[in-house]
């Protein structure tokens, strides 16, 4: 999803594109940009060099992209990530669209990464799609998705992404079509959770079952509802049941007291380990919380549906997914788009040219930059 060279200009910065003149006027030279971020991330930079790579063939020139780090490696605030060299004339003009390709990607595979670690044991999808700001970044956030995810993978040997929603970005997770089953629009259609759900199975028999239960506040009782419906799939593991209650309340059959009844009875020292009140929530609170997973997994195994799977979805953020790592909750698939940066201006990559025709040269206070010569 890159933009085409007639699209470019009025994509660039115009300061940018003033340089490109003056330097065509008064003579090229070979730079060097050192390219950075000011937090820490990790390494996620295909994008950006097929970006460079693409404009390269299409100026007929070549630009010498260095990485630092390989994809996946945790990055330094302040660190150079890629050195890039090639022509002026033929670079300036271009930092615009190639920062974009980086800033992001690198924070969204940051947050990716410390999520699947913090439960190796949970499979998770990239369901961010619908929040992004258009294809070409959600392009951008399912490539940072399946970099983090890979390096807690060859880390902790974590499950990690293992797929997403749209076909487009698929390919990313190993995969030609993306992954899901229902909305609650169609609950809301079907009138009911259970016809909900045989009207999926009627149109999808080969498919395994995945059932939102939240709609009517009825998560238990819709819940095991669906599980007496379809034993067949319940007992050979190809019904899972979606938790996706909003924050404004609990689900069925709990309270704040409950809740704590609850993680006192399976995850105790959860609620003795926690340190704010937004992960005091996260344990106890409304909507999807560590005591709401708990409670219908326990209902499901006292009904004998034991092999049932469950997913949690609603706001997975890493720190959410933290603490229902504290308090071992038991979620078998989480479906995020919770990995996408909350603070924007942690996303600013930036490209400081360090050298001009092989001469050190860069601006007072980001001499951090410049390479480092021999044991320096």
């Amino acid at each position: 999803m890159q933009p085409g060279p007639k699209d470019l200009p009025r994509l660039t910065d115009t300061y940018f594109l003033r340089t490109k003149e003056i330097v065509r006027r008064f003579g090229d030279c070979q730079v060097t940009y050192a390219v950075f971020m000011r937090r820490p991330v990790i390494c996620t930079p295909k994008l950006m060099a097929d970006f460079l790579e693409t404009m390269a063939a299409e100026r007929r020139t070549t630009f010498a992209i260095e990485l630092n780090y390989a994809e996946g490696e945790w990055v330094g605030a302040g660190e150079p990530m890629i050195y890039l060299s090639g022509s002026l004339l033929h670079l300036v003009d271009l930092e615009t669209v190639y920062l974009q390709k980086l800033g992001s990607p690198c924070v969204a595979a940051y947050n990716a990464y410390a999520m699947c670690v913090d439960l190796p044991k949970t499979a998770f999808l990239a369901m961010d799609a619908r929040h992004c700001a258009g294809a070409e970044m959600g392009e951008m956030m399912a490539y940072a998705a399946s970099v983090g995810s890979a390096a807690a993978r060859r880390q902790v040997g974590a499950v990690g992404f293992v797929g997403n929603a749209t076909d487009a970005t698929a390919p990313f997770f190993g995969n030609e079509h993306g992954r899901g089953t229902m909305p609650h629009a169609l609950i809301g259609y079907a009138g009911s959770t259970l016809r909900a759900a045989e009207m999926f199975h009627e149109s999808f028999p080969a498919e395994a079952l995945t059932v939102l239960v939240d709609y009517f506040g009825l998560e238990v009782t819709d819940s095991l509802a669906v599980c007496r419906r379809f034993p067949e799939l319940a007992a050979a593991g190809r019904l899972s049941l979606r938790l996706d209650t909003h924050g404004g309340r609990y689900i069925e059959e709990l309270d704040l007291a409950r809740s704590y009844d609850v993680l006192e009875r399976h995850a105790p020292q959860a609620t003795r380990g926690y340190r704010t009140e937004a992960e005091l929530r996260y344990l106890v609170g409304t909507g999807v919380s560590a005591a709401a997973v708990w409670h219908l997994r326990r209902r499901l195994d006292d009904a004998g549906f034991t092999k049932v799977k469950l997913v949690a979805s609603s706001g997975f953020t890493p720190a959410k997914c933290r603490m229902m790592a504290v308090a071992g909750a038991p979620i078998d698939v989480v479906g995020t788009g919770s990995y996408l940066p909350e603070i924007w201006t942690e996303t600013y990559a930036t490209a400081d040219i360090v050298a001009y025709d092989g001469e050190p040269r860069v601006k007072k206070g980001r001499e951090f930059l410049l390479r480092r010569r021999g044991g320096d």
